[in-house]
């Protein structure tokens, strides 16, 4: 898992590559918690935690985005 500081660093490209790849992950989670077999079952919220953390950091890039295109009305 990703601390947030190491995650602003990285770009948009590798955000998205990360986000896809814990999403695997948790999916794979899930399914061997269906299956029983999940040895650490808080794998699971610390996958969700991570997801959440990147589409955070990914919303907030978009949103900077908007502002920085946006003409200044003052």
């Amino acid at each position: 898992m990703s601390k947030p500081a190491e995650l602003r660093d990285q770009t948009e490209d590798q955000l998205e590559l990360l986000l896809s790849e814990t999403q695997r992950n948790l999916f794979r989670l899930r399914l061997q918690s269906e299956t029983e077999r999940l040895e650490a079952p808080s794998e699971i919220i610390k996958a969700k935690r991570e997801i959440a953390r990147i589409k955070t950091i990914l919303h907030l890039r978009e949103i900077e985005r908007a502002r920085s295109a946006a003409p200044a009305t003052t």
